[in-house]
């Protein structure tokens, strides 16, 4: 599991509800990084805009507690998905909560607890690893190798795809905290960061309301990845195309807004998420 991400600020309303004690570690992160309606709709969207095509197939790489492969299976009877994982815990987590819920339709997921650079049951329509998980590859060979067997898994004109964060505070060691809407601060740890190999260490904390707090409660061993040289890589892996989504902000300019568009250039800015759409 992993990171920063595309979520907003929110005022809390359940101020004294959650504690270090009580609360649970992947809702925490869930609530706070992750938002698989907008990404499921981003992600079909995105699809039919350049095939023309409805998306039926998914897969999602380091899958964790599979919540996007739930999202995209729960959307009806044609969807499937398959989701892969190294780490036992949050997949048993995600099959509890998230597809225990889906009755039948459970049966169109499959999970491998596998190297995310093994291949499909399926050719997939879409492949996406999210959450910046996949810069746990820290050489140029490593991401060149995954991304070389992503564009020979997918199915023709199929899009794999990567999102990215950026930007002068990229290299920052630096804590950024949030406050999030179900009552908590989530805290983004940019602990050290070593420039001759981009390698950094980085870790998520919580805190809440009544001064208790769970510290590292995830962490990460990363390569910092530039948006350039991952298109680049991307380039020479194969792909036919290689467009950049780019975040836009909120009238203060300075928050973003969620929303992703295609850019040729993008904007100065201290910080910025994005993605990166490959074509098979």
């Amino acid at each position: 599991m992993s990171t920063k991400e595309k979520k907003k600020s929110k005022k809390s309303k359940n101020k004294n509800r959650l504690t270090a004690r009580t609360a649970d570690k992947y809702e925490l992160y869930q609530w706070s990084v992750q938002s698989p309606d907008e990404d499921i709709k981003f992600l079909s969207k995105v699809y039919r805009e350049l095939t023309n095509k409805k998306a039926t197939h998914f897969r999602e790489d380091f899958c964790g507690t599979g919540l996007l492969s739930a999202t995209w299976i729960g959307r009806g009877k044609q969807y499937t998905a398959e989701g892969f994982d190294i780490d036992p815990e949050p997949v048993e987590w995600g099959k509890s909560r998230h597809f225990a819920q889906l009755g039948p339709a459970v049966e169109r997921m499959t999970f491998h607890l596998e190297d995310a650079r093994q291949p499909s049951d399926k050719a997939p329509d879409i492949r996406c690893a999210q959450n910046f998980s996949y810069w746990i590859f820290k050489t140029r060979p490593q991401m060149l190798d995954y991304f070389t067997r992503a564009y020979e898994d997918i199915a023709a004109n199929g899009i794999f795809v990567i999102d990215l964060y950026g930007g002068p505070e990229l290299f920052d060691e630096v804590k950024e905290e949030s406050e999030i809407e179900q009552g908590f601060t989530y805290v983004w740890d940019q602990d050290e960061y070593w420039p001759v190999s981009s390698e950094a260490t980085l870790h998520i904390h919580f805190k809440f309301p009544d001064g208790s707090k769970m510290k590292r409660i995830f962490s990460y061993e990363w390569r910092l990845w530039g948006l350039t040289e991952l298109k680049d890589i991307l380039d020479d892996a194969g792909f036919s195309r290689v467009d950049c989504y780019w975040e836009g902000t909120d009238d203060d300019g300075e928050s973003g807004n969620g929303i992703f568009t295609r850019e040729e250039r993008g904007e100065r800015c201290l910080s910025y998420i994005a993605y990166l759409v490959a074509q098979k």
